[in-house]
């Protein structure tokens, strides 16, 4: 059992910057590919980013490519987003994920944290 626990959201200014983390409680952290998830009002939830269990894989949806970066910590259990360049779009509740591949089964999900950003 792993439990994830988000926190860093909040409302920034377009351009601005912030970083997302997760905690997660459980052993068996460094066995998941960690990622994160966003979900906009009346959309779908999407993929952002996701890291494989050694942290040296990334993978981003192509519109934060460049502006964001996953990186994990697995002596503290923890997963980071950092945002970048932050424009309107990306104003979501944001999730912390643990997969088994990259944008595979889900098998564990946070809470979800709000970021919004004005314009």
């Amino acid at each position: 059992q792993v439990q994830l626990v988000e926190s860093g959201g909040g409302l920034v200014q377009a351009g601005g910057s912030l970083r997302l983390s997760c905690a997660a409680s459980g052993r068996t952290f460094r066995s998941y590919v960690m990622g994160w998830f966003r979900q906009a009002p009346g959309k779908t939830r999407e993929s952002v980013a996701a890291i494989n269990w050694s942290g040296d894989i990334t993978n981003y949806v192509d519109s934060v490519k460049g502006r964001f970066t996953i990186n994990r910590d697995n002596a503290k259990n923890t997963v980071y987003l950092q945002m970048n360049s932050l424009k309107p779009e990306d104003t979501a509740v944001y999730y912390c994920a643990a997969m088994l591949t990259a944008w595979g089964r889900v098998y564990y999900w946070g809470q979800g944290t709000q970021v919004t950003v004005s314009s």
